[in-house]
């Protein structure tokens, strides 16, 4: 969300990106993407929200460092009329990282920062990709072997898409997907958008699985900075027997693990491990690939015009 990729993308949305770096002489020591929008109904002139998710980019052991990144970022964004800025950063609860994040937060010297409620994820699964395939496999639970194995051996394949019309036949099994689990599901242009934004530089892949030419299951994966991000996926009522979906989870860690990413997020789990949850299917197939729960510090909104932010509330 940090990539000028997914600027782009949200400009499409009505967003306007802001690409910002802290520089020490001619080299780039920190920065962050920013987004900017006005709330709906909101006159532009009373000012505009900014948000900045999983961001900023730096180092969090440097305190010096962040307390100037935020100073300027604070003059910055005031100067340029933000009621408020919000922050959703990649920085994992409890450690030392959300120590010297909270630590600045207090240090601004800011009247009323606070969470809110957040716009990502605030758990996730993520795997270490540094082991072995043969150590990633026994690492899983035994059924998730099982059926990676049968579906192999079954003869569902993975490869990758190479045309809006492999985008367009994925987007109709997320349709029946979204159908199925009750959840909703953005436009086929913006998952167009999505691919034609990062697929040329390598930096995302569609997998589709298929059997006997017919496409059962698709994800979209990310890589970026040494991460591999599963972003959205879709899978067929048909022939769920296969297993297509733990085949091409499996095919989508060995593809990231052979282009250099350290670990793979499967982005998005609920926030409780309670069994009546919703989203508790979710969170069962993707602990089962043996990676260790994360849960982000959350989102912080830092007031900067208390009063119309008070006001632009009501419409956000």
């Amino acid at each position: 969300m940090q990539s000028w990729e997914w600027g782009e993308l949200k400009a499409s949305a009505g967003w306007s990106p802001l690409r910002l770096a802290l520089w020490d002489g001619t080299k780039i020591v920190a920065g962050a993407q920013v987004l900017c929008k006005t709330a709906p109904h909101v006159p532009l002139w009373l000012g505009h929200l900014a948000y900045m998710p999983r961001g900023p980019v730096l180092d969090w052991s440097q305190a010096d460092l962040c307390t100037l990144f935020f100073r300027e970022l604070h003059r910055y964004l005031r100067k340029r009329g933000a009621l408020a800025l919000r922050i959703e950063p990649d920085v994992e609860d409890g450690t030392t990282q959300s120590a010297v994040l909270l630590q600045r937060l207090q240090a601004s010297g800011i009247r009323g920062i606070h969470q809110v409620h957040a716009v990502q994820p605030l758990r996730t699964i993520m795997l270490a990709l540094t082991p072995s395939e043969e150590e990633l496999m026994a690492q899983m639970k035994e059924k998730w072997r099982y059926n990676v194995r049968l579906g192999l051996r079954k003869g569902v394949s993975v490869r990758a898409a190479s045309s809006l019309a492999d985008v367009s036949a994925w987007y109709d099994l997320l349709q029946t997907t979204g159908e199925r689990d009750s959840f909703g599901i953005h436009t086929l242009a913006y998952y167009e958008q999505v691919w034609q934004l990062y697929a040329p530089s390598g930096r995302l892949r569609l997998l589709l699985a298929e059997y006997e030419g017919q496409l059962l299951a698709g994800i979209f994966v990310g890589l970026m900075a040494g991460q591999a991000i599963y972003l959205y996926g879709a899978s067929s009522n048909e022939q769920r027997k296969l297993m297509p979906n733990y085949v091409l989870q499996w095919e989508a860690i060995r593809w990231a693990r052979e282009h250099g990413a350290q670990s793979y997020d499967f982005w998005g789990i609920p926030d409780t491990d309670a069994e009546d949850e919703a989203m508790a299917g979710v969170y069962r197939f993707k602990r089962g690939w043996g990676g260790r729960v994360v849960r982000y510090v959350g989102n912080y909104e830092i007031p900067y015009h208390s009063l119309l932010m008070s006001v632009a509330r009501r419409f956000l």
